[in-house]
């Protein structure tokens, strides 16, 4: 075996290699940028050796720098995770010219299945069935609008060379073809250096199903069953489950036993996963094929009792698969969510930011935590924001339910926004309980999935305005302590009067709206009024925020974040933010003013809609900034005149910096 690797990659991947390497005895060396200097994974590898700066281009993409760290710390193998160099055909040949083990699929194996057209050419030889389509060189828009007509609308563009959703598009009517095909190519340009596109029937309810592969050198190749990967939001996966419920044995067999011959077919190497669309009747049709592991990998780990990394170091060592088909067995269901640091209530904005707060559930058995960050770390612009995979594990799928659940309703998250709620409204979805499943269910149940925000409720409030009462009285008894005379009456910040309760108001911005709960000092706790009517309320607080509170005689629990004025509170698996206003301080609402159109967070300009003098209608887009991998449209906020575009394509701007000078009708 190895006895020293290197990883070519960041955050949460990295960190798993690293633990199956160290569980193995391998010695593992990390690579960084400047923007990860202090990261996990530089921190839990034997070595680490700086790449460049935060630009992924300039650093994780940089095969020459990666082969020159390898060669300084004499690593004989390159882990390269998934995303940047993973699937990159020439970084494979460079490992194999330096003689340093690239851990993947050789090169030939990429370049087949990089290029989507060309994979189902080759598919449709190997007799894997395919989607009805169009994947011929053939590029000019004509073309494309004629073949999207002879196959019917509703078709998908794809990026031919791409992944993860990008430079994708579902085009219904032969009137919006164009726009659609620009966007896709434009996408597609942007994140692979390729603009090729594919076009496909799109499937109208379909399930997203794909099966785990795995192929030695001495010619064996085995499937390590499926995964349900059908809930996505833009094409990415939201929900993975293994295995796919509802899915009978014969389907699956033959899923298994096409997908194994998808990879022999192009002589695969080490794991990989062929995806298919799984129709309603049954019929199921092949996508792609990701030459590397996958982000969902865990769930195939929990249901096989296998570690995917560790047979991934085996075969690249050269030895056989470490199980034959026969050997293998589906034990249990396993479900992984990937949390993310995004604003599902704002268009799931990526969001960008230092980690204040950063609560996982307790890893045990049967709960999982892949993660590359910890509380005080920042989600930075140059990277994909997630913050965590969160993986439970159960005999049966209802029980795994319930344990991803309270997984979630553990998780806590401060300092910036996270997807935690949207996930939990997923897990207590009854379409979701029922396994209906297809790869518009966000879509489907949007209304139920993101509701309206609410205003808080009576026990927040409560919980809010104790936790900013005994914070105070906290410090003040530490000033008194500190003062020499601890038991003066001036030290204390009960209010207490000689002939009248001492009365106090706490005003809470929620949202937009100021909430004012009246107090009087008790002697140990509170009497609160609150909306649904007044409570004696006491407690303590823990310096970790824990807060054991009686309200009314009701014993309960949450726990309490501070950051500034915020005050987040954390309470039966949902949380809610309210801001402290203090009138000494001069607290003023920060809103920016309505129709003002800004950057949502730092990006780059890759497209200007509009000229200055221009007459535009609400809902008109405007510009088109890509950051964090992803595109983000500025549409008009209402009807308007454009008064000056301060941007323009390829400019770099800063959160919050306003791109155009709109004048409203």
């Amino acid at each position: 075996m190895f006895s020293k690797i290197l990883i070519a990659n960041r955050g949460e991947i990295a960190c798993r290699v690293i633990r199956t390497a160290r569980r193995l005895g391998i010695r593992t060396v990390a690579v960084y940028s400047d923007a990860d200097a202090k990261a996990l994974h530089v921190e839990m590898a034997d070595e680490a050796v700086n790449i460049g700066p935060a630009l992924a281009r300039d650093s994780y993409l940089r095969g020459d720098a990666i082969l020159d760290a390898a060669r300084l710390t004499g690593a004989e193998a390159i882990h390269p995770g998934y995303g940047f160099l993973s699937e990159n055909a020439g970084f494979a040949e460079a490992c194999a010219e330096a003689g340093i083990v690239f851990i993947g699929p050789p090169a030939s194996s990429i370049r087949a299945m990089g290029g989507k057209s060309e994979a189902k050419a080759l598919m449709e030889t190997a007799g894997v069935p395919l989607v009805p389509g169009y994947h011929g060189e053939d590029q000019s828009q004509e073309l494309l609008r004629a073949e999207a007509k002879r196959i019917g609308f509703p078709v998908l563009i794809k990026a031919s060379a791409g992944g993860g959703g990008k430079g994708m598009r579902v085009v219904t009517s032969a009137e919006e073809f164009d726009d659609q095909l620009s966007g896709a190519k434009r996408e597609a340009i942007n994140s692979f250096g390729d603009d090729r596109v594919l076009i496909e029937r799109y499937v109208t309810r379909p399930r997203h199903v794909e099966i785990q592969v795995f192929a030695d050198t001495k010619g064996n190749c085995v499937y390590l069953f499926e995964r349900d990967c059908s809930i996505q939001r833009r094409h990415q996966k939201v929900v993975e489950e293994a295995p796919a419920p509802n899915l009978d044995p014969d389907t699956r067999r033959r899923m298994g036993e096409a997908a194994v011959a998808a990879a022999k077919a192009i002589g695969y190497v080490g794991a990989g996963t062929v995806e298919f669309l799984l129709d309603e009747d049954g019929s199921f049709f092949f996508m792609e094929m990701n030459t590397r592991l996958q982000v969902e990998h865990p769930v195939t780990e929990y249901i096989t009792c296998q570690d995917l990394v560790e047979w991934q170091l085996r075969v690249a060592f050269g030895q056989p698969l470490p199980r034959s088909q026969d050997e293998l067995s589906i034990q249990g269901h396993a479900i992984e969510v990937r949390l993310y640091a995004e604003d599902p209530q704002k268009g799931f904005l990526p969001q960008t930011g230092r980690l204040d707060h950063l609560v996982f559930p307790k890893e045990t058995f049967h709960v999982r935590v892949d993660t590359g960050v910890r509380a005080g770390d920042v989600i930075s612009i140059h990277y994909d924001p997630m913050i965590a995979k969160l993986i439970v594990w159960a005999d049966d799928r209802a029980s795994a339910v319930r344990r991803l659940r309270t997984a979630l309703q553990a998780t806590q998250v401060v300092g910036l926004g996270a997807n935690t709620e949207f996930l939990l409204a997923i897990a207590s979805h009854p379409a979701f309980l029922a396994a209906d499943l297809d790869t518009r269910f966000i879509e489907r149940h949007q209304a139920d999935l993101l509701p309206e925000p609410a205003l808080a409720g009576d026990d927040v409030l409560a919980f809010s305005a104790l936790g900013v009462l005994l914070d105070r009285r906290a410090k003040a008894q530490a000033w008194a302590a500190e003062s020499g005379d601890p038991y003066s009456p001036w030290a204390g910040n009960d209010g207490w009067r000689l002939n009248d309760d001492a009365h106090d108001t706490l005003t809470l911005r929620d949202g937009g709206t100021d909430r004012a709960v009246n107090l009087i000092y008790r002697r140990g706790g509170y009497r609160l009024d609150l909306p649904g009517g007044a409570v004696e309320a006491s407690g303590q607080l823990d310096g970790d925020g824990n807060l054991a509170a009686d309200l009314g005689g009701r014993r309960v629990r949450a726990t309490i974040v501070r950051r500034g004025a915020d005050v987040t509170v954390f309470h039966q698996g949902g949380s809610h933010r309210l801001t402290l206003i203090e009138p000494l301080a001069g607290a003023e609402d920060a809103e920016a003013p309505g129709g003002k159109l800004i950057a949502p967070m730092p990006g780059r300009i890759i497209a200007v809609l509009a000229e200055a003098g221009a007459e535009v209608a609400k809902g008109q887009p405007l510009i088109v900034m890509e950051a964090m991998k992803m595109e983000h449209t500025i549409k008009a906020p209402a009807e308007g005149r454009i008064g000056k575009v301060r941007y323009a394509v390829g400019d770099q701007v800063e959160d919050g910096a306003e791109l155009i000078v709109f004048e409203e009708a």
